[in-house]
């Protein structure tokens, strides 16, 4: 088993234990290693929904917290309510992880997820805010005529913190260029390639397999969130530099993991989110561009795409994305585009006379 390291502000901790089979893998324990059976039953049943290791491990850590919080306010999950959601979320922003608050989104996955939890121990939802009620007066009280109902109280909506709109910026030439020439071996430039030139994401390059890898049809297999398949076109440029990977660089191994280590004692076993995380950390420093990841190379493959004229349907598939809103927050057209395209647009305009007659150059005051 596992362990990670116990956080020495409270006394529960997620392992990770292997053996559990048809069971989720990361378990929340005390301080005493004794399992919190509310929390695990929910990962076991979470578990059978075949979610990828990365999401039970999110919904692990997220649980921890929630648990360590309940327990510092002596609360058990029957007696939570919505209103103690605010609590929860003035702790998470006062006190946080280590010293620092969580991210907008991460704390609405936590408050998400509290209240999967009480769902699935009590079959109900989580109780609304509890409203304070007042004295009717009746000369107030609305008339709705024979025959009509009165309408139906509208329901409030879930409480949420606000996430701020992320515009991210994509790369420009230079800065690929100047990443790209740090770069030292065929295997990094593999990497770094198949996210700016076929847009995959950086667990999805991860868990490329060599069989799914076809230089003879020139298409990959990708296998995106929520375990959903999708074949993409192999970029030449990615194309060039996974075959001198293969045939100069990648140790003779017994995994079948695209992408494995190169040297140390870690040679020849497939590469970690952590391993990618130092590379990329390390050609940020050498190349000086220090906006460089795994996100920002595949946003700018989109924005790219959408410069040439790509279709938004087609982009979509490209990425792997469920809903074609998603994809639209990767457009994120610069003000050069904008003008660019206006210009042109307007040039067409004036060019078949959709406007009629030009003005003059100099118009006459009209008196």
């Amino acid at each position: 088993m596992n362990r990670h390291a116990p956080n020495p502000l409270d006394g529960f901790r997620i392992v990770f234990d292997p053996t559990k089979r048809g069971r989720s893998e990361y378990r929340l324990v005390d301080i005493h290693d004794h399992e919190i059976i509310p929390v695990n039953e929910f990962l076991d049943a979470i578990a059978v929904r075949d979610l990828s290791k990365c999401t039970l491990r999110t919904y692990a850590y997220a649980l921890q917290s929630i648990w360590r919080w309940m327990s510092l306010q002596s609360l058990t999950l029957e007696e939570m309510t919505e209103a103690h959601l605010i609590d929860y979320i003035r702790h998470l922003r006062e006190r946080g992880d280590a010293n620092k608050p969580p991210a907008p989104r991460s704390i609405n996955l936590r408050l998400g997820v509290l209240r999967s939890l009480y769902r699935y121990h009590t079959a109900y939802d989580l109780p609304k805010i509890p409203k304070i009620p007042l004295e009717p007066v009746p000369f107030l009280v609305p008339s709705y005529g024979v025959g009509s109902r009165k309408p139906l109280p509208k329901r409030r909506p879930l409480l949420r913190v606000k996430v701020p709109a992320r515009l991210v910026v994509p790369l420009d030439r230079r800065e690929v260029m100047l990443f790209f020439e740090s770069l030292r071996t065929w295997r990094d430039l593999s990497l770094v390639s198949l996210m700016l030139f076929c847009g995959l994401r950086s667990r999805e390059v991860l868990s490329l397999t060599l069989k799914d890898l076809s230089f003879i049809q020139d298409e990959i297999r990708v296998w995106g969130k929520g375990s959903k398949e999708r074949i993409i076109p192999l970029a030449p440029y990615a194309r060039t530099g996974l075959s001198s990977y293969l045939t100069l660089e990648r140790p003779n191994t017994e995994h079948d993991a695209l992408f494995v280590y190169l040297k140390g004692r870690s040679r020849g076993n497939p590469m970690t989110p952590q391993g990618l995380r130092e590379i990329f950390r390390y050609h940020r420093k050498r190349s000086s561009i220090e906006k460089a990841n795994p996100h920002r190379f595949r946003h700018t493959f989109a924005v790219d795409m959408i410069r040439v004229g790509i279709s938004l349907p087609i982009l979509m598939r490209l990425m792997g994305h469920s809903q074609i809103q998603i994809t639209m927050r990767y457009v994120n057209l610069s003000a050069e585009d904008v003008r660019q395209e206006f210009e042109r647009a307007m040039q067409h305009h004036m060019e078949k006379g959709s406007y009629g007659k030009p003005m003059p150059e100099n118009p006459q005051k009209i008196s």
